[in-house]
Parts: C-alpha cells; sequence; structure tokens
C-alpha cells in the first residue's frame, strides 16, 4: 500500500498538520536557515506531521530549500548546506516570520490530503489514482514513507551519529501549479529523510 500526498486545496499560511507552502510552525527561538554558499534566507517548501507516519516520532518535518540564485548553491545535494531539514518540536508552535529579503516562500499554500492505493510503485499508484479520480497527475504532491522511488541512482543517507540507513519521510513533487511550486530542476522530485533515534534529518533532491 502506498500513501499519496494529494492536493487538497489551499490553506492557510499558517495551518497545523502536513502542507506545502506558508510559514513553518516552531518554537520561540527558531531561526530562520540561511544558504551555506549564498549566505540568502531559504525558502520554506513543506511541513510534515511526523505522527502521521509510522516510527517517525513526533513533532513537524520541514523542508527549505535555496531559491535565491537556482544552479549556484548545490541545494540538490543532502548536506552541502544549499538546503536544510529540520524536526521542529510538536510544543508552542506559531508561525514563524520570513526574513525581510530572499525567496522565503512558495506561491501557494497547498492542503494535503492523505490518499492510500494499492500499487507495485508510487509512479503506478500515482498514475492510477489520478486516472480513477479524474484528476491532474500534478495533484499528486508526492507519498509519505515507504521506500523512495529514485529518478537517479539510489542517494539514501546514512545518519552521521548512529551511521544507520535513515527512514523516508516524504517524497515531494513540485506541486500542483508549475508558477507556485518548488523547484527540483524542472520536473524532479525531493526526498526527505529521517533518523528518529538521533533526531537527524536530510533532504535532497533529483531530477
Amino acid at each position: 500500500m502506498i500513501t499519496l500526498m494529494t492536493y487538497g486545496g489551499t490553506a492557510a499560511e499558517d495551518a497545523p498538520g502536513t502542507r506545502t507552502g506558508g510559514l513553518p510552525l516552531a518554537a520561540a527561538g527558531f531561526a530562520w536557515p540561511h544558504c551555506a554558499t549564498c549566505g540568502g534566507a531559504m525558502q520554506f517548501l513543506a511541513q510534515i506531521r511526523l505522527e502521521d507516519l509510522a516510527g517517525a516520532g513526533r513533532g513537524l518535518f520541514a523542508v527549505f530549500l535555496c531559491a535565491n540564485d537556482p544552479g549556484r548553491c548545490a541545494s540538490w545535494a543532502p548536506r552541502a548546506g544549499g538546503n536544510r531539514a529540520l524536526v521542529l518540536p510538536p510544543r508552542a508552535l506559531t508561525a514563524a516570520a520570513p526574513p525581510a529579503s530572499g525567496r522565503t516562500g512558495l506561491g501557494e499554500v497547498s492542503a494535503v490530503t492523505y490518499v492510500d492505493v494499492d500499487a507495485a510503485t508510487y509512479f503506478d499508484a500515482a498514475t492510477g489514482w489520478a486516472k480513477s479520480e479524474e484528476r491532474s497527475p500534478r495533484d499528486v504532491l508526492g507519498k509519505l514513507g515507504g521506500e523512495p522511488e529514485w529518478l537517479q541512482g539510489d542517494e539514501t543517507p546514512r545518519c552521521t551519529g548512529c551511521e544507520g540507513v535513515m527512514m523516508l519521510v516524504a517524497q515531494l513533487e513540485e506541486g500542483h501549479d508549475h508558477r507556485t511550486g518548488a523547484d527540483f530542476g524542472g520536473g524532479g522530485c525531493g526526498y526527505g529523510f529521517l533518523c528518529a533515534p538521533c533526531g537527524e534529518a536530510v533532504f535532497l533532491w533529483q531530477a
């Protein structure tokens, strides 16, 4: 069974739970991530409620990407400083104020609806669901958990603490509208990983 993340319409910028776009929900003292290469504030892409995924713990898995100068800052690489994945604790969460400069937000906030589909692969599940529901394939925003389906070679990361293989939290598409979505190289996928025991989070994308 594959759990698709499908477009559920627009949402408020501070909506709780899983969504793409808007503002991250964080505790007091949260520091907005900045790119290690250009120094600019990163773009907030998505937050995923970890309680929705067995074995992932609690809180929000938040993904940021440098979109200030696409192609320059290695935003695709897991540990090059051009993107950031964080686990935000499940307490005293409020919408974090973005920095005054930099491309910090997507053009739309999208609610996410989970749909379980019995299929052999994520791509079979996505195309089958879109056809059966008479929806655009772009209304599939990704999938929750399971095994990553790579567009290129396997880049499953290991935790730098325990050296264990990290679990996939979500595989993300660019979005239902190319004008307001993320940039994963034009039609690529993003991959968010977590080591639940150590709390280490990693993000990368392929196209």
